[in-house]
């Protein structure tokens, strides 16, 4: 199974023990799955439908634990050579219709409809109930990239209101998501690594939270090994140019002048630094009969440096 598939079977075996917290849940797959039919009597019955096992499950479950009703199950499937099921939970009753309609606020008492493209604030105006709703939407809605592979997580819907209900839902746990237009879907996302387990964590999958974590904490150990070796050759490389352009100026000086013109300690500073070609700056600084800081080493240096570019110039002038 994929990392999106374990996330959805964890969150699907979990149980809500507050009926409120039932309810939102149960009102959020509603809202992704159901439908209000009508059967050649002319009646209404509430259609659920699903390609995800987990989900008809929850709901068949959800339906049975609140109402102590038995919906009835088909599975269909497009061909006898198609892979994946479509699942349907059908409630036929016109009673317990009436009443799960009701409970999910989309009847009223006075019998007026409410809005099918989202979930009644009321049910979802307490924090457990928002993680219920969450938990709800994401197992029927929701996909996760790998950590391997990246970091993406998002809840694809068809209702604008809906998509808005669950990024401020999502805000309440200081969960920062986007919402994007894709085709006929707003898809609310999170691409931040360390805001996917945050949502790992509000909807209750502890298991991927942890498989999740730890792939991301691997990676950026060896991001950070390896920000480091890069910067360590870098300056393993900046180091090594340096050191040869001053052992160019240093021969460009002996060649052209010879070291009897300079002071004894540019000389001293000279030889060194032919004769020890790998040494820092700290290493010919204390090898000095009079040792000196790294600074000192690099003024010298530079001080040569100079020289050599002067006898460069004047050379270029006489050539003039």
């Amino acid at each position: 199974m994929s990392f999106a598939s374990d996330v959805k079977e964890e969150i699907g075996k979990q149980y809500d023990k507050g009926r409120h917290c039932q309810i939102a849940q149960l009102a959020v797959i509603f809202a992704l799955t159901g439908h209000i039919k009508r059967d050649f009597k002319n009646e209404n019955y509430i259609e659920m439908r699903t390609e995800n096992l987990t989900v008809a499950k929850k709901s068949y479950m959800l339906l049975k634990c609140m109402f102590d009703i038995s919906p009835e199950v088909m599975i269909r499937t497009h061909n006898l050579m198609a892979r994946s099921k479509n699942y349907f939970i059908c409630i036929k009753d016109s009673e317990n219709v009436l009443e799960v309609l009701r409970t999910i606020k989309l009847l009223s008492d006075e019998d007026t409809w409410g809005d099918f493209n989202a979930v009644n604030q009321l049910i979802i105006r307490n924090t457990c109930c928002k993680r219920a709703f969450l938990r709800g939407a994401f197992m029927v809605a929701g996909s996760v990239t790998n950590p391997q592979k990246g970091y993406h997580l998002e809840i694809a819907v068809t209702s604008v209101s809906l998509a808005q209900q669950l990024k401020e839902a999502m805000s309440c746990f200081e969960i920062d998501a986007k919402i994007v237009e894709r085709k006929k879907y707003q898809v609310v996302y999170i691409k931040e690594g360390a805001q996917i387990v945050d949502f790992l964590n509000v909807i209750g999958a502890h298991k991927a939270l942890m498989e999740f974590e730890n792939v991301r904490i691997v990676k950026e150990v060896r991001n950070f090994v390896n920000r480091q070796v890069n910067c360590e050759t870098a300056n393993i490389s900046k180091i090594v140019n340096t050191a040869a352009r001053q052992i160019e100026d240093i021969k460009y000086i002996q060649c052209n002048r010879g070291f009897s013109a300079l002071t004894d300690g540019l000389k001293e500073i000279a030889e060194l630094r032919l004769e020890y070609p790998d040494s820092s700056l700290q290493e010919l600084g204390k090898m000095l009969d009079r040792p000196i800081s790294k600074s000192g080493v690099n003024h010298r240096l530079k001080k040569l440096s100079n020289i050599a570019n002067e006898i460069r110039q004047e050379k270029e002038n006489m050539n003039l």
